[in-house]
């Protein structure tokens, strides 16, 4: 309907209906519903003539997935024994090394992962580990993994306190000895002996550092003064390209503010890359009777810089880290 014709539909409107009739068919013609059967058939056409190429893209991409799950399953079969005996001592120990089995195979998988200086963790006795924060700490439940399957040991790890409000997690937590972190249960599971990990940059180091791998640790010796009253070594941990793995958009303002305004972890996280991984752990820091917590979270923290400083390029970048990734495949065979 042309301008004029609308203009005479809405003088020529006898009552209320007549009017909204034609306003309805005028605002019709504005939106450009008419075309609309057109527009749909124009897509009907292109769905049938993509359907068949997103077909034949998909299933290869289904049989990779079954081929990693295959090797999954390979990676539980060649522990099958010591699971079987885990399992005979224990149902939440045997639960704990097929859980390790699995994460240890993903990281093998798709990481390349590997652990470097592992015999400076203690067959037995207490340790503290502490360790770079990344946007997803995958690694360290690669070296969680590590830790079960070759010390035969579990770890006790700190945790956000939010991790324990999501539904259905409080079991995993629990047959991992995640604990929330008052300074009391940290000595209370050194002092009995246990290994624990703790991460003193935490959330905000999750998702607002960056690339160059900086340190947010703040004015944080709450865990320097766990080492100190439960008297045992820190050992100071680092995974090379942690951050080309997965990255957060912590670096907009917005989700920074939104954090430390109302404290929601809300920055998106990205990544996934299958990028290499390398864990290396430094040498322990003993526990000295004459050093205060301020002093011990500063030797701590330069401790882990220096790892990062000779470990990882900065800054990291993400087709570099995967180009190492294949580059040690290649190597291996």
């Amino acid at each position: 309907m042309s301008r004029s014709g609308n203009e005479s539909c809405l003088r020529g409107a006898e009552d209320t209906v007549s009017f909204l009739v034609c306003v309805f068919h005028q605002w019709e013609e504005w939106a450009g519903l008419g075309q609309l059967e057109d527009y749909l058939s124009v897509l009907e056409y292109l769905l049938w003539v993509f359907t068949p190429l997103i077909i034949v893209f998909i299933l290869p991409f289904l049989i990779v997935i079954l081929l990693y799950l295959s090797i999954l399953f390979l990676h539980v079969y060649k522990r099958k024994n010591q699971l079987r005996e885990a399992y005979c001592n224990n149902l939440w120990d045997g639960a704990r090394k097929t859980l390790a089995t699995l994460w240890d195979g993903h990281g093998a998988i798709w990481h390349g992962y590997e652990i470097h200086g592992m015999e400076k963790i203690p067959d037995k006795g207490p340790a503290l580990i502490v360790y770079y924060h990344g946007a997803i700490p995958i690694d360290y439940y690669y070296f969680l993994a590590k830790v079960i399957l070759q010390k035969g040991r579990p770890c006790h790890s700190v945790a956000d306190h939010l991790l324990f409000k999501i539904p259905g997690f409080k079991l995993l937590l629990e047959v991992f000895s995640v604990i929330h972190g008052p300074q009391e249960e940290c000595v209370r599971a050194l002092r009995s002996g246990h290994l624990l990990g703790i991460s003193p940059g935490g959330v905000r180091e999750a998702l607002f550092s960056d690339e160059t791998y900086p340190l947010l640790w703040g004015k944080r010796r709450g865990f320097a003064q766990v080492a100190i009253d439960s008297q045992v070594p820190i050992i100071p941990m680092f995974t090379q390209n942690v951050r080309e793995g997965f990255r957060s958009l912590g670096t907009l303002r917005f989700f920074r503010w939104l954090y430390e305004r109302f404290r929601l972890p809300a920055a998106p996280v990205y990544g996934g890359f299958p990028v290499k991984f390398r864990t290396f752990l430094g040498d322990p820091i003993p526990y000295e009777p004459n050093v205060n917590a301020a002093e011990l979270a500063h030797k701590v923290q330069q401790a882990v810089q220096a790892l990062i400083d000779q470990h990882q390029q900065i800054p990291g970048n993400i087709l570099r880290a995967l180009l190492e990734r294949f580059h040690s495949q290649h190597k291996e065979h």
